[in-house]
């Protein structure tokens, strides 16, 4: 099994990562930080390539594609991870970078990520893109409005792209996690219900993966609690999450 995966030194990434590899694996292992990298990789089972680039780099993430295709060959599964969050308010003027990072990350990057292999899965007529979105692109949450729009554009790009796709042998899965127990996570000052650890996270959604489901919320609970979201009417909404806790503006994880 071949994966390609970014956002891999840390969190969701790196269990990914390590179920992967336990799974013998050879896997692109993309991040910004490469000491990271290399750490990861060599406390990893099987060979493995190390390949530090920021995703919202297309150039940097367009050469890791191509020295992975020329070291292990088109993968199987490519796993566009890689996400940033911070707390913003549109109304002071210095959050507009912050706008601009968050969705350069998690919507550029995704499609930079995947952009590399599409032609090449199409021809062989297999492989996985799989996107990694968030519940909270299910309905725009106060003080986090540059990542709830982030994921919501993810989940748009990616159901674009499945039918772009249908009929080929590529599937696209789109995971919406809930809460999971990562650095992005640990200085959120509020209740996080359904928490999972990484790892739990990454047996669960690899098993989704792997059955090449178009859509998944994980953890199950939390699929209920979207659903929810998606008909609660938007004054019932606008009363109860304006009461919401949010996460420190300013804080990017």
């Amino acid at each position: 099994m071949r994966v390609f995966l970014t956002g891999a030194s840390s969190g969701l990434g790196e269990a990914f990562a390590r179920h992967y590899a336990q799974r013998g694996a050879s896997l692109g292992l993309v991040a910004r930080r490469g000491e990271a990298l290399a750490e990861l990789s060599a406390s990893l089972p099987g060979e493995h390539l190390v390949l530090p680039a920021d995703v919202g780099d297309g150039a940097a993430l367009a050469a890791a594609a191509e020295a992975y295709v020329a070291r292990f060959g088109v993968p199987d599964i490519v796993i566009a991870n890689a996400g940033v969050s911070v707390g913003t308010l549109t109304e002071y003027a210095e959050d507009l970078s912050a706008f601009d990072r968050v969705l350069r990350t998690n919507v550029s990057g995704m499609v930079a990520s995947f952009q590399p292999f599409v032609a090449a899965m199409r021809q062989r007529g297999s492989g996985r893109l799989v996107g990694i979105a968030s519940v909270a692109g299910i309905r725009g949450l106060p003080g986090a409005g540059a990542y709830s729009a982030s994921k919501a554009a993810a989940i748009a790009y990616l159901e674009s792209l499945r039918v772009e796709l249908h009929g080929t042998g590529v599937r696209v899965v789109t995971l919406a996690p809930g809460y999971i127990e990562t650095p992005m996570t640990a200085i959120n000052p509020y209740p996080m219900p359904f928490i999972l650890p990484a790892a739990e996270a990454a047996r669960r959604m690899a098993k989704i993966i792997d059955a090449g489901r178009g859509y998944a919320v994980v953890p199950w609970q939390m699929g209920v609690v979207a659903r929810l979201l998606r008909v609660l009417p938007n004054p019932v909404f606008d009363a109860v999450f304006a009461r919401a806790g949010r996460k420190p503006r300013g804080l990017p994880l």
